[in-house]
């Protein structure tokens, strides 16, 4: 009866998150949401990282789900998020490292098709090391994130800093 009434919520949760749907995805009779690659628009951010807004808004209450592209070479600082977040690897391998310490030795290579859980206020970095990588993450807003070396930037080539 739990797990009933979990699939219930569950499924009410995500029926009302594609009613607020506002971005480039098409929306069917049903609200179905379909987003071809044609039309993603990427946007610009710091280091070369690409990004787009698939679905929902990081910013407000809600589901989201947003896509990276890392250049090589390029990886996020140590940081963390208010809420979980899914991760998951569509082109590339995506390295991460689950301490504040932005070392890539010390990174954990996931292949393009890997899921990673990222619980909300746990120190990571992650990024490109071999190769462009692609990633979506799923979660609920509104998110922030609060860099652990803020002097540091965004994004950038990793290096030990502790």
């Amino acid at each position: 009866m739990k797990l009933l009434n979990f699939c219930k919520v569950t499924f009410l949760a995500l029926a009302a998150a594609t009613t607020t749907f506002s971005v480039q995805a098409q929306s069917g009779p049903k609200d179905f949401v379909v987003v071809k690659p044609d039309q993603v628009v990427w946007g610009d951010a710091p280091a070369g990282v690409k990004t787009t807004v698939l679905y929902g808004d990081p910013n407000k209450p809600g589901m989201y789900v947003v896509r990276n592209i890392f250049p090589t070479g390029i990886m996020s600082t140590p940081h963390f998020h208010t809420q979980d977040r899914f991760v998951t690897v569509i082109k590339g391998t995506w390295y991460a490292g689950t301490d504040a310490s932005w070392d890539p030795a010390t990174t954990v290579g996931l292949p393009a098709g890997s899921m990673m859980f990222h619980p909300a206020g746990v120190v990571h970095f992650d990024g490109a090391i071999k190769g462009d990588t692609e990633i979506q993450i799923i979660g609920m807003g509104p998110v922030s994130t609060t860099s652990v070396y803020p002097n540091e930037g965004r994004f950038g080539k990793p290096h030990k800093l502790n």
